[in-house]
């Protein structure tokens, strides 16, 4: 069989390039709510951690977002993926909705150890400026401190969002079509596993290059605006 007909049969022949459009939709909706949400949960949770450390308030809440943390990068995403589908949610019909949760929980744990990294490298000097300008602790870290360290920040955070695009390819496991269970759908119904797959690797490969030049741009934008 010719590389074109190997082709027709993965793709063209009972219309399986649509699971291929499907599953890539699936994993950029999954993706891009995941990472709202993480960013959500890891900028709360960072800022609590941060309060904790330069203050000695919320220590209760520090303790809950450090067994958080904790548990969620101590244990392997398939595993929290799963245990949200078939424990947490398992009366829930919504497949995507759960992935959405877990990968977004995921990413929050580590968005919030990046912030906090950030938050706790800005020179303790601007507080000390914000506070004497009359703003409160709330609106110092609001208007002076997250600004800062969100600029030291970004690589690592668009490195994180990477991670998660790559990490969906997991959702599979709970019946999920993503890019990844579309490829592998192909390959069971043609039996042909180069092609369809290899298809998926080139796909995510163009989505990461493409997310590494728009925060590569994003980067020299804000350098810019600094001088």
């Amino acid at each position: 069989m010719t590389f074109k007909e190997k082709l027709i049969q993965n793709f063209i022949e009972e219309e399986r390039y649509k699971l291929i459009f499907k599953g890539l939709e699936n994993t950029l909706i999954i993706t891009l709510f995941a990472v709202l949400l993480g960013i959500l949960l890891g900028f709360l949770v960072a800022t609590i951690r941060s309060t904790y450390s330069k203050t000695g308030k919320l220590f209760i809440l520090d303790r809950i977002c450090w067994i958080y943390i904790t548990v969620i990068r101590g244990t392997p995403m398939i595993v929290q993926l799963l245990i949200m589908y078939y424990v947490i949610f398992a009366s829930y019909n919504s497949k995507i909705v759960v992935a959405i949760l877990a990968f977004g929980i995921n990413s929050g744990a580590y968005v919030s150890e990046i912030v906090r990294s950030g938050i706790m490298a800005v020179d303790a000097g601007q507080f000390e400026a914000g506070r004497s300008l009359g703003f409160s602790y709330a609106q110092t870290m609001i208007y002076i401190i997250l600004p800062q360290a969100f600029k030291n920040i970004l690589p690592a955070l668009a490195n994180e969002f990477i991670v998660l695009l790559k990490e969906t390819s997991v959702a599979g496991y709970i019946g999920l079509t993503d890019l990844t269970h579309a490829g592998d759908i192909i390959r069971s119904r043609t039996y042909e596993a180069l092609i369809p797959l290899l298809a998926v690797a080139v796909i995510y490969l163009i989505m990461v290059a493409g997310l590494s030049y728009l925060v590569g741009l994003w980067e020299r934008r804000l350098r810019a605006s600094e001088r």
